[in-house]
C-alpha cells in the first residue's frame, strides 16, 4: 500500500490525464467495489451556493438525534480526508488509505480492460462511499460536485430526500448560459416520489424545479427569503424567525453572515421532512442548527479577522452583505480567485459595494489561480476610473500577503479574506481557526 503522501499525490494528479466520464462508468466503478452506496440512507444536496453549509446543518441535526452519520463535501480546505466526515469528525488516515487503495486497484483493473480511468471526483466519491459503508453509517449527506444531472453522485438511486440550494450563473460553459438551464441540471438529482426541498428565491428556479418535481410525483417544499426575519446579529451569532404556513419558528446559528440564516432554513425544512419517519426530535433540530461547525464561511479566526469562501459573483454579493452587517467602517480585504469564475464581475462588485481602505491581491497555487499581478492591474484600472481612495497592493505568496494584511489592519478594523475556498484553505493552514 502507498504511503499517505504518495496516495494524496496520486489522487491530485488524476485530473491531468482524465476527462469527464458518463454515469454508467461511475456505476461500474461502484459495482466493482460492491455498491457501498447502497449500505446507508442518503440525503442528496445540489446547488450553486450554500450546499456545503446546508449539508453541514443537516448532518449536525442527524448527529444530535443520535444517528450515525457520514458527510461528503468538497473541496477540502487543509487535508483531503476532510471530504469524508464520520459523526462530525474527519475520517482517520488509515480508513482513507484503505479505501483509496481499494479504489486504486479497481481503477487499474478497469483501465487494463480498456475502460477510462475514473475522474478525480469519481475516485473521491468512491473512496467516500467505501469509508461510510465500512463505518456502518445510517445516513450519508452527499454534496454534489459540478451540476447534478451528470454528477458522479447522481448514481444514487433511492435517496430519502433531495435538496437544492441557491442557484446562480456558474460553470456556464458546462451547465448552460441561463439560470433556467442551470436549474435543469441541478434538478437532475430529483428522483421518483422522493421529497425535494429547494431555494425558491428565483421565479425561474421555482418554475423549473416545481415542473420536474410534478413529473416525478415528488412532494415539494419551497423555501422563500421573505419568510425569514433576522432578530439579532451580534457579529458572532444570528437569531432569526422563519414562517412556514401558520407556524413561526425561532432559530439561532453560530455565524455572522445573514446568508447562513437562509441556508439554515433550507436545512430546517429538510430535516422536518424526515422528522416523523426518522425519529428526529425538535430539540435535536434546534441544537443541531445552533451548534453546527463549518469552516471558511465568514469564520472568525482571530479578533476582527474573517475568512469567507465566497467563490462566485452571487457568493461575493452575499459576502458583501455580511461584511456590511459586521462593520460599517472601512476595512482591509485580502483577495484572490480562480480563472473559471467570473472574477472581473466580482472585482466590480467589490469596488462598487464594499468599503475598503486597502485591497491586497495574492495568487492561489496551481494552474487555476488568477495571477495576482493581473488582478492588481484590474483593480487599479477600476479604482482609477471611479476615482476611488483605495490602496491596491499585490503580494504573490499567500503567506506573505496574509502577514502583510495583519500588519496593515488597525486596531478595531476588520480584515476580510475572500474570493475562493482554495484561498481559505491556504489561510486555514497558516492561521488555524477559532470555532
Amino acid at each position: 500500500m502507498k504511503t499517505y503522501e504518495e496516495t494524496v499525490e496520486a489522487i491530485l494528479e488524476i485530473p491531468k490525464f482524465t476527462t469527464k466520464n458518463k454515469l454508467e462508468h461511475t456505476k461500474e466503478l461502484l459495482y466493482r467495489l460492491g455498491n457501498p452506496q447502497k449500505c446507508f440512507q442518503v440525503i442528496h444536496v445540489a446547488g450553486s451556493n450554500g450546499k456545503g453549509s446546508v449539508c453541514a446543518y443537516i448532518e449536525s441535526v442527524l448527529r444530535k438525534a443520535g444517528k450515525q452519520t457520514g458527510l461528503f463535501t468538497s473541496p477540502h480546505l487543509v487535508c483531503i480526508e476532510e471530504r469524508f466526515a464520520l459523526n462530525g469528525k474527519t475520517c482517520n488516515r488509515d480508513d482513507f488509505l484503505s479505501a483509496a487503495d481499494q479504489v486504486s486497484q479497481v481503477a487499474n483493473q478497469m483501465v487494463n480492460e480498456g475502460l477510462p480511468h475514473p475522474t478525480f471526483f469519481e475516485y473521491i466519491f468512491a473512496v467516500g462511499m467505501l469509508i461510510f459503508a465500512k463505518a456502518k453509517v445510517e445516513y450519508a449527506v452527499l454534496e454534489t460536485g459540478l451540476g447534478g444531472r451528470l454528477d458522479a453522485t447522481n448514481i444514487i438511486e433511492n435517496p430519502i430526500l433531495t435538496v437544492i440550494t441557491a442557484i446562480s450563473l456558474e460553470h456556464t460553459e458546462i451547465l448552460g448560459e441561463t439560470i433556467e438551464k442551470i436549474a435543469v441540471e441541478k434538478a437532475g438529482i430529483l428522483k421518483q416520489n422522493v421529497p425535494v426541498v429547494f431555494d425558491a428565491s428565483l421565479p425561474e428556479v421555482e418554475q423549473v424545479v416545481t415542473q420536474r418535481a410534478k413529473e416525478l410525483n415528488c412532494p415539494i417544499y419551497a423555501v422563500f427569503p421573505k419568510n425569514i426575519k433576522i432578530l439579532l446579529n451580534t457579529g458572532k451569532k444570528i437569531a432569526f424567525s422563519y414562517i412556514s404556513g401558520y407556524d413561526v419558528t425561532e432559530l439561532e446559528i453560530p455565524f455572522a453572515a445573514p446568508y447562513q440564516a437562509y441556508n439554515a432554513v433550507i436545512a430546517y425544512q429538510a430535516v422536518n421532512c424526515l422528522a416523523k419517519t426518522k425519529e428526529i426530535p425538535n430539540q435535536a433540530i434546534m441544537q443541531g442548527i445552533a451548534q453546527v461547525s463549518w469552516k471558511g464561511r465568514m469564520q472568525q479566526v482571530c479578533p476582527e479577522v474573517y475568512l469567507d469562501g465566497a467563490h462566485n459573483v452571487d457568493g461575493m454579493d452575499k459576502f458583501l452583505e455580511a461584511a456590511g452587517q459586521i462593520t460599517d467602517k472601512s476595512s482591509i480585504l485580502l483577495f484572490s480567485m480562480v480563472k473559471d469564475k467570473d472574477y472581473v464581475q466580482a472585482v466590480k462588485l467589490l469596488l462598487d459595494h464594499g468599503s475598503w481602505q486597502e485591497i491586497i491581491l495574492t495568487t492561489i497555487q496551481g494552474e487555476r489561480g488568477v495571477d495576482s499581478q493581473k488582478l492588481a492591474e484590474l483593480f487599479q484600472k477600476i479604482v482609477n476610473q471611479k476615482q476611488l481612495q483605495v490602496k491596491i497592493t499585490e503580494i504573490e505568496k499567500i503567506e506573505m500577503a496574509y502577514a502583510y494584511a495583519l500588519k496593515a489592519k488597525k486596531p478595531g478594523q476588520a480584515l476580510f479574506c475572500a474570493g475562493s475556498l482554495y484561498l481559505i484553505g491556504e489561510l486555514e493552514r497558516i492561521a488555524g481557526g477559532m470555532e
